[in-house]
């Protein structure tokens, strides 16, 4: 992915740029200082800093202090919908983008970070039908209770989570669909978000 040619930036900055926006579509994620310098031969991490800085002051990123990964590119308006997710990649890469719904992140709360295709009717007594859009706030931890989006192993999965002991449970609103129960000792899960609220649209 390159990004749009801006007149002022240098020659090496939009080439940062545009190895920040490839980085981002590839993995999900912006590159570290580290990576900066190994794809442009930099000897030092200030280096690649210093042309972060330039970027920065020039409105074309935004700097997270003490992130190693701090590093946003502007976000295109509207929350993203995030459709089938390939096996094992970041849930935000943008392969996984439908496209953008504009309405405001701040209409829920905390805030929808982005909006989740459903698919499947496991939560269907609590309200959550095949192809509803879910308003999903980013987070790595959940309550009891709340319904959550869940990465297991490589598959993601919308279901209400509890604590047990070692155990976590992830349990379905339909009773024609069976819990999932993981030993946190031996496997593997990831909390992607809690649901913020749902979008029904005809």
């Amino acid at each position: 992915m390159r990004s749009p040619t801006n007149p002022r930036l240098t020659i090496r900055q939009q080439e940062i740029l545009d190895f920040i926006a490839h980085t981002v579509t590839l993995e999900g994620r912006p590159p570290t200082r580290t990576e900066i310098c190994g794809a442009f031969g930099f000897r030092s991490p200030n280096a690649a800093e210093g042309h972060l800085r330039a970027l920065a002051a020039k409105g074309v990123i935004k700097i997270d202090e003490g992130l190693a990964r701090g590093i946003r590119l502007p976000e295109p308006p509207g929350l993203p919908i995030i459709g089938h997710v390939a096996a094992g990649s970041p849930l935000l890469a943008v392969g996984h983008i439908e496209k953008r719904l504009q309405i405001p992140s701040d209409l829920f709360f905390p805030r929808a970070d982005y909006l989740l295709r459903v698919c499947g009717m496991s939560m269907r007594d609590a309200g959550i039908l095949d192809g509803d859009l879910l308003a999903v706030h980013r987070c790595a931890e959940a309550r009891d209770g709340q319904i959550v989006v869940a990465r297991i192993e490589n598959e993601i999965t919308v279901k209400i989570l509890r604590h047990s002991g070692h155990a976590m449970e992830l349990l379905p609103a339909n009773p024609d669909f069976a819990p999932t129960i993981i030993d946190a000792r031996s496997q593997s899960l990831t909390i992607e978000g809690v649901m913020v609220g749902l979008i029904r649209r005809d």
